[in-house]
């Protein structure tokens, strides 16, 4: 299926323009000349990207950015805000309005889709149907269980996400801030040592079956899922 990229911008000529291209490059594209257009197209269907120019009739694209961002509906959307302002002052104002890039005018259609690629890349949400082994710990995302040797292993739903990225990046040390924004979403602003109360909360889940152990704390950096196996073989 292909991504949709919502494009919001004034200008017909240049609505075209865009549509042209990232059509060629693959994507399906929706069209709103305004801010109010583009809700409309919200309402009914998520896309994958917005693609937001700032200065537009009514309602700015910064403003609509911002709203964006305070319903949590489009929290997590990637948007990348189209402008002419090149001025430090107003980058520094669009990325405080928490968008994904800032991208000047003119630009070349090249530069855009890269851009574009990069930030889906950044932004694209885990693989929630995969399904992940480490030893005889396994995280069924389809049917959102956790087993360990075939023991079911009651989660909640925060604990659930964190054990999955810690899965995907297992032996690899990830710092507080990473697992914020993998596990919370990065415009989520909350205090880095909530990350401790959920790996204890993980850990307690673990430790009737012996896996609590897993989780390694690596002072000073972060917490590291490791193999237990891994572990008894160093071990000797």
């Amino acid at each position: 299926m292909k991504a949709t990229i919502l494009v919001v911008d004034d200008e017909p000529a240049i609505l075209e323009l865009l549509k042209v291209h990232l059509v060629d490059a693959g994507y399906e594209v929706r069209e709103a000349l305004d801010a109010e257009s583009a809700r409309r197209i919200l309402n009914e269907r998520l896309p994958a990207l917005v693609l937001l120019d700032w200065m537009l009739p009514g309602q700015s694209g910064l403003s609509f950015a911002r709203q964006l961002r305070g319903d949590p509906r489009t929290r997590e959307l990637p948007i990348i805000m189209v402008t002419a302002r090149t001025e430090e002052a107003d980058k520094v104002a669009g990325l405080e309005a928490w968008v994904d890039d800032y991208v000047t005018k003119p630009f070349s259609p090249r530069e855009l889709k890269a851009r574009i690629q990069a930030v889906l890349r950044r932004r694209a949400p885990e693989a929630v149907q995969q399904t992940l082994r480490l030893d005889r710990l396994m995280l069924d995302g389809v049917a959102h269980r956790v087993s360990a040797a075939g023991n079911d292993v009651a989660l909640g739903p925060t604990e659930f996400k964190l054990l999955r990225f810690l899965m995907t990046r297992h032996d690899r040390v990830l710092s507080r801030a990473q697992l914020l924004d993998g596990v919370w979403g990065d415009h989520v602003y909350i205090e880095e040592r909530t990350v401790d109360v959920h790996i204890r909360r993980l850990r307690a889940a673990l430790e009737p079956f012996g896996m609590d152990e897993m989780i390694e704390t690596v002072r000073g950096s972060g917490y590291r899922l490791v193999s237990q196996i891994g572990k008894q073989a160093n071990a000797t």
